[in-house]
């Protein structure tokens, strides 16, 4: 009789705990509560990448590299600050969300920056995982911008469009590091590799 009296009170406890949970579910039945939503993905994001942008500069063997990665930091705080301006004109509060999707993104990086190997090779990987944030921003920015002009929030549509820009400019830079200086520097360090070991 007290297992089965242990296991109805587990019940209880997981029905109580799931009720909880449920409430904290937000019911996204609106347009605005998306929008809202998606900009505390967002603001979560860019503060996990505040953190993450000096391992990312500092692991980095080119200077570009580092400077592309320091500069976009100085953008990442212009980018929490415009979204904490859109915060003021909705008259909500940022904080609330954990974006899972940059938590996953960054931890990927993160073992990149643990590796041994060839300094450009491991370059080439960090613009990998680099490449990967900028495409998920691109794709946030890009959906909180049109809602903001379907919900007649220009001001705030025009903050975010700023901040798009800057993203894919960042994709951009990154991009013609690596088809310039990484990647072919990364082949000669593979073809010397393979060369010294042919030997």
């Amino acid at each position: 009789m007290p297992a089965l009296k242990n296991a109805l009170h587990q019940i209880q406890i997981d029905y109580k705990t799931l009720n909880k949970n449920e409430k904290r579910i937000m019911k996204l039945d609106t347009l605005q509560k998306l929008y809202t939503n998606e900009l505390r993905d967002l603001y979560n994001a860019e503060h996990q990448l505040l953190k993450a942008l000096p391992k990312m500069a500092k692991a980095a063997s080119s200077e570009e590299l580092k400077g592309a990665f320091e500069k976009h930091l100085e953008q990442t705080k212009s980018h929490v600050k415009r979204l904490e301006q859109v915060f003021e004109e909705l008259d909500e509060k940022p904080k609330g969300r954990t974006c899972r999707a940059m938590k996953g993104l960054i931890e990927e990086g993160s073992e990149i920056l643990r590796e041994d190997g060839e300094e450009s090779i491991l370059d080439a990987s960090i613009i990998v995982a680099a490449q990967k944030v900028e495409h998920y921003e691109i794709a946030g920015y890009g959906s909180v911008r049109t809602f903001a002009h379907l919900l007649g929030q220009n001001k705030a549509a025009e903050l975010l469009q700023t901040t798009l820009n800057e993203e894919s400019e960042t994709n951009e830079l990154l991009n013609r590091l690596a088809e310039s200086t990484i990647n072919p520097e990364a082949v000669r360090e593979t073809e010397l590799a393979g060369a010294s070991s042919g030997r």
